[in-house]
């Protein structure tokens, strides 16, 4: 009798009853089975002398102990099924139980747990359902805890929200009860191993190759920008791209709440955020840190996000000698984010008149990069608009770059297309001091590309 008709048999049900769902390992006996075995290795297993072997050596060893326990109970499985319930004894184990098959597959970019019952998945830009579960509440706490507690963070009743990070760089946001209506709830948005180049969101038709070309000069000559978007547009991604066309030579610090950003420059210094301990005490916000940075003599500062009074400090660092900072916001339209910008700076508790916060985001700021997650899944960058200075008490900016959408197709992918809009930017006279000649043809509105 093979394994999937004893754990049907254990629970009372027979093969033509359950044909529909047979290749489900997830079934509650198999479950308690895979439980068993893991208690069963705990119990024989010092961790001591676990943790002084290398991660293969654990592998291996886990695998050996896993098999062995099999013998000794003559369950009778075949091979599949063997090698099947080995990997997932040695998932829960060293790595995140349920998650690790989704988090091994690169075409995956993000991960939705909705209780213990329900995993969904994002691949290519749409949600699909898994047949991942989790034993119970109890297990995907389990998780949970074994992710937040790698980086230095808790999540209880008292504390029932947390941002977090894998391993990898990935995301990580977890809401348990009493927060969490309907139990606890985990999302994880995927990083890739290979972090994308500018090549890549050319072939996936994110940007045009004027486009990337004009984005490379900008960075390299010191230009501060601001990225804007919705959730799940690409802001990071397109940070990523952005800070890759920083100079080798350059000291670069990053500030985040969760450090998610790869750069591939050596000389970088990551600094994170940390919420208040239990005591409600031992809170590192993103504003003290924007200050420390300024002692840190960087040459560039890189802001994942700016979501509250750090604006401030950050539009004074871009105002006096920190040139070519970097930093993303979330909002709809490059106006919004503005808007945005100036609300932030009003949390800082100056009492500063609406003109002169604007001649402050004015005087910092040159571009504005807006990218968008179109409904058929693809990211875009829809927008590159420069900031030219002030009339009257409203800022003007000028649009460089535009998408325009067209339509939709059959299959329900959003038809457009990137254009320039013939406006040459002011800041291209700081481009040429730089020694960065960017050609007049980039900006002849006649040159389209469709996608």
């Amino acid at each position: 009798m093979s394994l999937r008709e004893q754990l049907y048999e254990k629970a009372g049900e027979t093969i033509t009853e359950r044909i529909g769902t047979a290749s489900n390992t997830a079934s509650a006996a198999y479950q308690q089975l895979k439980m068993e075995i893991h208690e069963a290795i705990i119990e024989r297993v010092e961790l001591e002398k676990l943790q002084r072997l290398s991660p293969e050596q654990v592998r291996r060893e886990l695998a050996l102990l896993v098999e062995r326990i099999i013998d000794e109970r003559n369950i009778p499985i075949n091979e599949t099924e063997r090698k099947r319930l080995v990997s997932d004894v040695r998932d829960e184990m060293l790595g995140f139980g349920p998650l690790e098959p989704l988090l091994s597959d690169p075409t995956v970019s993000d991960i939705l747990v909705n209780t213990y019952k329900q995993v969904y998945v994002e691949r290519r830009g749409k949600l699909e359902l898994t047949a991942v579960t989790f034993n119970d509440d109890a297990h995907l706490m389990k998780i949970i805890d074994k992710i937040v507690s790698r980086v230095g963070r808790r999540i209880d009743e008292s504390s029932p929200m947390v941002d977090a990070r894998l391993p990898d760089g990935s995301r990580v946001n977890a809401i348990i009860p009493p927060s969490a209506v309907d139990g606890p709830l985990l999302s994880i948005r995927r990083f890739s191993v290979n972090p994308l180049m500018v090549k890549d969101l050319v072939e996936l038709q994110t940007l045009t190759p004027p486009m990337a070309q004009l984005i490379e000069a900008m960075v390299k000559a010191k230009l501060n920008i601001l990225i804007s978007g919705g959730t799940g547009s690409g802001k990071t991604t397109m940070l990523n791209i952005l800070s890759g066309f920083i100079p080798a030579s350059e000291r670069i610090v990053t500030i985040e709440d969760a450090a998610e950003l790869q750069l591939r420059q050596d000389h970088v210094l990551r600094l994170e955020t940390r919420p208040p301990n239990i005591e409600d005490r031992g809170e590192i916000t993103q504003r003290a840190l924007v200050k420390n940075a300024l002692r840190m003599r960087p040459d560039r500062i890189i802001l994942g996000e700016v979501r509250g009074a750090e604006a401030l400090d950050m539009l004074h660092a871009m105002n006096t000698g920190h040139e070519g900072s970097l930093a993303t916001i979330h909002a709809n339209t490059p106006r919004d984010a503005l808007t945005r910008l100036e609300n932030m700076v009003s949390m800082a508790g100056l009492a500063l008149p609406p003109k002169t916060m604007r001649q402050q985001i004015t005087s910092a700021i040159t571009v504005i990069l807006q990218v968008s997650r179109l409904t058929d899944g693809r990211r875009k960058l829809m927008s590159v608009q420069e900031i030219t200075g002030m009339e009257s008490d409203v800022v003007n900016m000028q649009e460089i770059f535009t998408f325009k959408r067209t339509g939709v197709d059959a299959e329900g992918r959003v038809k457009g297309h990137f254009c320039a809009t013939g406006v040459r930017p002011h800041f291209c006279e700081r481009l040429q001091s730089f020694g960065l000649s960017v050609p007049d043809r980039l900006f002849e509105p006649s040159l389209r590309f469709d996608v």
